[in-house]
C-alpha cells in the first residue's frame, strides 16, 4: 500500500509536469515562430518479488514477478514542424518555408573588432528592423548575420570582397562555395575563427529605398539614382538533430552537444527552405490537441489523486484491525 501511495504520487508530479508544458504551449499560441513541445512518460522501477524459473522434464517455466513503482517523465520534446504563415505586407518581415533558422548576434563579432564576448543564436522570427545606423536587426536587438555585398567605402557600387580563405562575393551565385567556408570556419565553435568579415551584422544604407528580400536571401534596393542594387544575403543554419537546440527565451535558440554544428546554406537550394517575404511563421501549436491532451492529463492526475486517497483508505482499514 505504502508503494501504491508513491506511484501516485510520482504520477501527480508527473502529470503536473505535463500539464506545465500544455500551458506553456497554449501560452504561445500566437508566438512567431514558437516551436510547441511534448512530454512523454516512462516507467520507473520495478521491485521483483519472484524472478524468472526456466522450464524442466516436470514443470514449465514461470514468469517473473515484479511490482512497478510509479512514473517518470522520459521527455519533452520540441516539435519542429512548420508553422502557418501569415501575410503582413512588410518588407522587412520574412518567413522561412523550411527546416532552416535565422542567425543572429549579440556584440560585436570577434573577428569584426569585437572583444570576444559575442554570442551566437539562431531564430525562427522573422521580424526585422532597421536601427538608427542601418543594421538588420531583430524585435530583441540582436544584430542579423549574413553576407554584406555593398562597398560603404564607395558610393552606389557593390564591390567583389575578397578574404583570404574565405572567397569572392559579387552575385548571389558565389555563395554556396562562400558559405561551405564560413560553415568551417564556425565548426569549432566561436573560438579561433580567424578573419571572415564577410559573414558579419548586416547593414542596409540608409538612403536607400524599396528594401526588399528575395525567396533565396538577397536584400536589394534602390540608391540614389534609383538603381536596383545587391545589398547582402541572408544565409540560413540548419541542424542535424534541431530538436536538440537550447531554448533561451525571446525565441532564441543556442547550440547544444546534441543538436550538432550549424551548417549554413543559401535560402532555395534545398537543404534549408526558402524565405517568404512580407510574411511571418505563426506558432505550431495545434489548440484542439493541446486542448485534447490537457483534458486527457487532467483525468491522469485525477485518477493519481485517487491512488493515494484509496491506499490511504486501505491503511486506515489495517489501523482499525486493531480495535
Amino acid at each position: 500500500m505504502v508503494r501504491s501511495m508513491f506511484s501516485g504520487v510520482s504520477g501527480l508530479r508527473n502529470h503536473q509536469i505535463k500539464m506545465d508544458v500544455i500551458g506553456n504551449n497554449i501560452a504561445n499560441v500566437n508566438t512567431l515562430g514558437f516551436k510547441a513541445s511534448r512530454s512523454t512518460f516512462k516507467e520507473m522501477y520495478n521491485q521483483t518479488l519472484r524472478s524468472a524459473s526456466s522450464g524442466s522434464d516436470s514443470l514449465g517455466g514461470v514468469n517473473a514477478m515484479q511490482v512497478g513503482l510509479g512514473v517518470s517523465t522520459g521527455s519533452i520534446d520540441m516539435v519542429f514542424s512548420t508553422g502557418g504563415v501569415q501575410t503582413t505586407d512588410r518588407q522587412l518581415d520574412v518567413a522561412i518555408e523550411g527546416d532552416g533558422m535565422f542567425a543572429v548576434m549579440q556584440g560585436m563579432p570577434a573577428w569584426d573588432d569585437g572583444d570576444g564576448q559575442s554570442q551566437l543564436y539562431f531564430t525562427r522570427g522573422g521580424n526585422f528592423y532597421l536601427d538608427a545606423n542601418g543594421y538588420l536587426i531583430t524585435s530583441g536587438g540582436m544584430f542579423v548575420m549574413g553576407m554584406n555585398m555593398f562597398d560603404f567605402t564607395a558610393v552606389d557600387n557593390p564591390v567583389n570582397l575578397v578574404t583570404e580563405g574565405i572567397g569572392d562575393v559579387t552575385t548571389v551565385d558565389d555563395l554556396p562555395d562562400v558559405l561551405e567556408n564560413i560553415n568551417q570556419a564556425l565548426a569549432p565553435g566561436m573560438n579561433g575563427l580567424g578573419e571572415v568579415p564577410e559573414f558579419g551584422r548586416i547593414m542596409i544604407p540608409l538612403d536607400f529605398t524599396n528594401i526588399s528580400i528575395g525567396k533565396n536571401g538577397l536584400i536589394s534596393g534602390l540608391d540614389r539614382s534609383g538603381e536596383l542594387v545587391d545589398i547582402a544575403v541572408i544565409p540560413l543554419a540548419g541542424f542535424v538533430n534541431t530538436a536538440g537546440l537550447d531554448k533561451v527565451g525571446e525565441n532564441l535558440y543556442l547550440e547544444s552537444k546534441n543538436s550538432g554544428i550549424p551548417s549554413f546554406g543559401r535560402p532555395t537550394d534545398g537543404k534549408v527552405g526558402d524565405l517568404k517575404s512580407g510574411a511571418l511563421e505563426m506558432s505550431n501549436v495545434d489548440l484542439s490537441r493541446e486542448f485534447t491532451e490537457m483534458i486527457i492529463t487532467q483525468r491522469g492526475f485525477q485518477a493519481n489523486s485517487r491512488i493515494i486517497t484509496v491506499s490511504d483508505t486501505l491503511l486506515e482499514e489495517l489501523i482499525n484491525l486493531k480495535r
